[in-house]
């Protein structure tokens, strides 16, 4: 053998050694799900909920399946967000029930004032009517994993304080969903219906003079930059969310895989989302006294006599409504009244 043809074989036999040790790519995976939201990247809820559920997913699978977030309503407007999952311009997404309107009544029975405490309250409530098959039916068309609240909706204002209901007389408010609308309308505001995201730069044009938000949306939504008042309401209302997916992608996984979806739905995730949005909304509350704005606390909350008629007003007006077409919205109603008693 040639001097030339032994250095040939020695380096191809490195070469061989080299491949060999080195670290080989990954399989690809076997299903990829894309999820969209419309909470921005930066926001805890994306980072400590939306991504830990992912990753969660994906190291449970072995990376069997992939999971790609579309934050900030990059892929799908946050009112299209639960048909494009039902159509499967997403595979999955996490929305606001009440954006989709007239869809999901019995579920937003848990948005009536005076039910909710706070988030993780909400949330016992609303993942255990769905459990106990009261709701399910709202969603036939996806495959649901599970359902949360946000904690208590608060009044967020740019220039007015608002300390009792009078002083909504005039104001444009964002509402979130039509019950929180005709909640507002009953106050004497004016209910200016659009998504979270879209709160900033309406309120920074005047197109509205406050919002309908938990401080979780205050904080994450930047509305604390622009709002310096603050009328807290303890049980005002609060929004009925879902994380749910397309049924026939949840149908064409392989049992296996199916059972670690299974394994990430349900009460535990519903818990997880919750601590996520109290701690958001401690957070939120804190920015806003750091920065010194003016925090109205309405003594006795929902039962504060100048505020109690309105809001008693809202829930049944509310639940005569769903009654009126038929829907079993009082025994619904009745039936999370006694959950809330049991939830912590």
């Amino acid at each position: 053998m040639s001097k030339f043809a032994s250095r040939a074989a020695l380096a191809g036999l490195l070469l061989t050694g080299l491949l060999a040790a080195a670290p080989r790519p990954a399989a690809a995976a076997e299903a990829t799900l894309r999820f969209a939201h419309f909470w921005p990247a930066v926001a805890g809820t994306h980072k400590d909920l939306f991504q830990v559920w992912a990753d969660a997913v994906e190291r449970d699978s072995g990376r069997r399946i992939a999971v790609e977030i579309y934050p900030s309503a990059t892929l799908v407007k946050p009112p299209a967000q639960y048909d494009a999952v039902k159509t499967r311009i997403a595979d999955m997404t996490a929305t606001v029930l009440g954006y989709t309107a007239n869809r999901f009544p019995l579920s937003q029975v848990v948005e009536v004032p005076g039910l909710v405490r706070d988030a993780a309250h909400g949330s016992c409530i609303l993942q255990s009517l769905y459990d106990e098959g009261l709701i399910a039916g709202e969603f036939a068309d996806t495959h649901p994993l599970f359902l949360f609240t946000h904690g208590p909706g608060q009044i967020h204002t740019r220039d007015r304080r608002i300390a009792a209901p009078s002083d909504f007389a005039g104001l444009r408010i964002r509402r979130p969903t039509t019950l929180v609308g005709t909640l507002l309308e009953r106050l004497g505001a004016q209910p200016v219906g659009m998504a979270a995201p879209e709160s900033y730069q309406a309120m920074q044009r005047g197109v509205i003079d406050g919002v309908a938000l938990p401080w979780e949306g205050a904080l994450v939504f930047r509305l604390n930059e622009l709002a310096t008042r603050h009328t807290e309401v303890g049980g005002l209302y609060t929004l009925a969310f879902a994380v749910t997916m397309n049924k026939d992608v949840y149908a064409s996984l392989p049992d296996d895989l199916k059972a670690v979806i299974d394994r990430h739905s349900g009460r535990a995730w519903s818990a997880r989302a919750a601590a996520v949005f109290d701690d958001l909304d401690v957070k939120g509350r804190a920015a806003a006294e750091a920065a010194g704005h003016d925090i109205v606390t309405v003594p006795g909350g929902i039962d504060n006599p100048d505020w109690k008629p309105v809001l008693d007003g809202t829930v049944e007006t509310y639940l005569q409504a769903l009654e009126a077409k038929g829907l079993p919205a009082r025994a619904v109603h009745a039936r999370a009244v006694e959950l809330a008693a049991g939830c912590p």
